[in-house]
């Protein structure tokens, strides 16, 4: 091991693979977290619908009618050309209700209650509060239109905690970052300390910086690299396990992003293993003869 570490660029790498695994694990996992999140988000908004309350008087043409103008409006959601727009009628509302509190309100009022009605799907970027609103105004300003409503409460909560998950991951990443570079950093300066002499040796007949640093600034590329390939591994397994005991999960994963996620993830730990190698020969190559004692 000692003839090993003769060798200039060559000190045991171990603890360093293991410590950039682990941490860009963690970033790796928080990232996926961050991924099923928002799909979760996505897939919620997705499902939620409005719904627009027609003027009973209406006849079946003026209601094809309104749903027509409906469907112009840029703000409905299309799958495969076709508006995602669903007429209720108010017998089936009536029968729905009566099923569920098992109170027949006609017997009461001689009349059915409800009005005819139109559920339809937004677009999820407009589904915001303020965009919701706006909508909710634009559409009662039609022809044969009595109300439009939707979940306003449901709408702002997912919102709310959505924008609150996303900076609490965002903040998390930016710590692990942190201690990352930390970590990576006084790692790399233990182990160049077996090659102190060495450095100074070079220097002393005449090497340059660049000539000294680039066999370790090569290793720490290649440790970099490693490290990321584990780490995305490790994270490719945990997911195929939540996948299989998570009944639906497979629905949230956005495989394509998942991928550029290693990417990047792969590429962060060759940065990170090549700019804290550098930063520590930096300092080595700068340091007093008598400090290396």
């Amino acid at each position: 091991m000692q003839k090993k570490n003769r060798k200039l660029g060559s000190y045991p790498s171990m603890l360093i693979v293991l410590s950039l695994t682990a941490a860009l694990f963690l970033i790796a996992f928080s990232g996926w977290i961050a991924l099923t999140s928002k799909q979760l988000v996505s897939y919620v908004k997705q499902n939620i619908e409005l719904q627009v309350y027609l003027d009973k008087s209406l006849t079946q043409i003026q209601k094809d009618s309104v749903r027509n103008l409906i469907a112009q409006k840029k703000y409905v959601s299309y799958a495969e050309n076709v508006p995602q727009i669903k007429f209720i009628s108010k017998e089936s509302t009536a029968e729905k209700v009566l099923k569920d509190t098992n109170e027949d309100f006609r017997s009461i009022l001689g009349e059915n209650p409800y009005r005819d009605a139109f559920s339809l799907k937004i677009k999820e970027d407009y589904l915001t509060e303020e965009q919701l609103l706006k909508i909710k105004v634009d559409l009662e300003q039609l022809p044969g239109i009595f109300e439009a409503d939707y979940a306003k409460d449901f709408v702002e909560s997912i919102n709310k905690n959505a924008n609150k998950a996303y900076l609490i991951i965002s903040s998390i990443v930016v710590l692990l970052l942190i201690a990352i570079v930390l970590l990576i950093n006084n790692t790399i300066r233990l182990a160049l300390y077996s090659q102190r002499f060495i450095i100074r040796s070079m220097q002393l007949v005449g090497a340059t910086d660049w000539f000294i640093q680039k066999p370790f600034i090569g290793r720490g590329l290649f440790q970099g690299f490693i490290s990321g390939v584990i780490a995305t591994g490790l994270l490719l397994i945990v997911e195929q396990i939540a996948i299989r005991e998570i009944e639906d999960l497979v629905i949230l994963q956005d495989f394509k992003k998942l991928g550029i996620l290693c990417g990047f993830i792969i590429l962060l730990g060759i940065i990170i293993g090549s700019l804290s190698t550098f930063q520590s020969m930096y300092r080595y190559l700068r340091t007093d003869l008598e400090d290396l004692y």
